[in-house]
């Protein structure tokens, strides 16, 4: 099937797409792959949001420092829908069969069983390309994985993309050198670049096609610059002056405008980098508050680079200066963004934050009130509710709110410590020190060493009188 671009999508789908990549770029990855997997679902040959789909769930698959025994809870958890796929494979119906796998990718996008799978499906429903992206990203995390560089460069060899098959087997035969299957295949291989070189033989006898090889070549190019871990400064020129020639192109996409300015955040180019988030502001109509966030992002970056370079020069009070207007500006853009975005209930979290830092325990308060709507400040709401009532020594009001932040914390992670570690401080105020010696002995049996709670249990229990 013919690949469909984001230009060909249909605009729903567009506009999905260009969700996911604003909130893959501000790390939130359940939402950006619920959009990248709603592109797929729609547009299953819009390849491009596939391969965000894939990266997305790599990343959070890796964050949360997923191993062996993730991928056996999800063989055991998914066999459902495994079976569905296989069904669904064995029964003519490909496409069908991609969907019920992406669902296991979700939860487990390293799983190989999963993507020989995926493969087998994506081959049955003449779309190579899905199989080929998904290889070639987990590749990159297994490199000496023989499975997956021989499906690769097979799919390669079978696309017409010789010259990357030739390269996976010839890193299959490096790591099989006496296997007779590589060599053949290695040896095919070459023979092919050999022959064709890769198109540009056929580009000759066509006459004319000389320029979109160039294109293609330049385009291989800037994708294997942009996929790199560590960019030099070359590639950032490259890079940037192809963005620069995207928005020419498509002057309403606001996720190349985006790109141009990570890339020159990156590139410590901070002011160029606020002209072209401005420019992608404008372009969205002035309401973007994500965008915003990025312009805030880059003069914080622009802050802590000139605070680094004052510190190897040991300039001590120029840095303390320098810290003082930092904090002067995050306090002061986090009140003028949530006065141009009333709905900002996160903004208004880390607004209520500072505020409680800087002892306005009531403006922090009505704050906080606002922002415990949102999902994922809701706790931290709760428990900074708490605090400010404790810090107004309304202790009823404190304990009330720490202990429902308590309740809603059914792991004993950093955040349930210092809520029970607080609550057991509030309680301990009013007297009732069996309650407060409850909640630290919980930290205790599991974090010993959490803040003073092995001073406080001891204390108690050398205090309780001798039977």
């Amino acid at each position: 099937m013919a690949e469909v671009t984001l230009e060909q999508a249909a605009p729903k789908v567009r506009d999905m797409f260009n969700r996911g990549f604003s909130a893959m770029e501000r790390g939130n990855l359940d939402y950006a792959i619920d959009m990248f997997t709603a592109c797929v679902g729609m547009e299953p040959s819009f390849h491009r949001a596939r391969r965000f789909l894939r990266a997305a769930e790599i990343k959070q698959f890796k964050a949360n420092d997923a191993g062996q025994i993730a991928h056996i809870v999800t063989m055991l958890s998914g066999i459902q829908h495994l079976v569905k796929a296989h069904i669904l494979l064995s029964t003519g119906k490909p496409l069908q069969a991609i969907q019920a796998i992406e669902t296991l990718l979700r939860k487990d996008p390293m799983n190989l069983s999963h993507i020989k799978l995926l493969t087998k499906a994506a081959e049955a429903a003449n779309e190579p390309e899905i199989a080929i992206q998904t290889l070639a990203l987990v590749l990159e995390h297994h490199p000496g994985n023989t499975d997956i560089l021989e499906n690769l460069g097979r799919l390669y060899m079978n696309t017409n993309q010789s010259r990357l098959g030739r390269d996976c087997f010839e890193t299959l035969v490096e790591l099989k050198p006496h296997d007779p299957a590589a060599l053949k295949m290695l040896k095919d291989a070459m023979a092919i670049v050999s022959m064709t070189g890769d198109g540009w033989e056929e580009a000759a006898a066509t006459g004319g096609s000389f320029r979109k090889m160039m294109r293609d070549e330049k385009q291989a190019e800037l994708l294997e610059r942009e996929g790199k871990a560590v960019k030099g400064k070359d590639d950032i020129e490259a890079l940037i002056a192809e963005n620069m020639s995207r928005i020419q192109r498509e002057p309403a996409n606001i996720n190349y405008r985006r790109a141009l300015a990570l890339l020159y955040s990156k590139n410590n180019m901070f002011e160029q980098a606020i002209t072209a988030l401005r420019d992608a502001q404008t372009v969205a109509g002035g309401r973007d508050p994500t965008i915003d966030q990025a312009i805030s992002a880059v003069r914080l970056q622009a802050f802590d680079t000139e605070i680094a370079k004052l510190r190897e020069s040991g300039m001590t009070t120029a840095i303390e200066s320098k810290a003082k207007e930092r904090a002067a500006f995050i306090f002061n853009d986090l009140q003028d963004r949530i006065a141009r975005y009333p709905n900002d209930l996160a903004s208004k979290h880390d607004f209520g934050v500072l505020l409680f830092q800087n002892n306005r325990i009531n403006e922090a308060i009505q704050q906080f009130q606002a922002s415990q709507r949102h999902a994922q400040r809701h706790i931290s709401s709760i428990y900074y509710l708490g605090l400010c009532f404790e810090a107004k020594q309304q202790y009823d009001m404190a304990i009330e709110q720490l202990q429902k932040a308590d309740a809603e914390l059914p792991i004993m992670d950093d955040q349930k410590k210092a809520v029970l570690y607080e609550l057991g401080q509030t309680l301990g105020k009013t007297g009732r020190l069996a309650e407060a010696m409850e909640c630290f002995k919980q930290i205790y049996q599991t974090d010993i060493g959490y803040r003073d709670v092995a001073e406080k249990v001891e204390h108690g229990y050398n205090a309780k009188p001798a039977v």
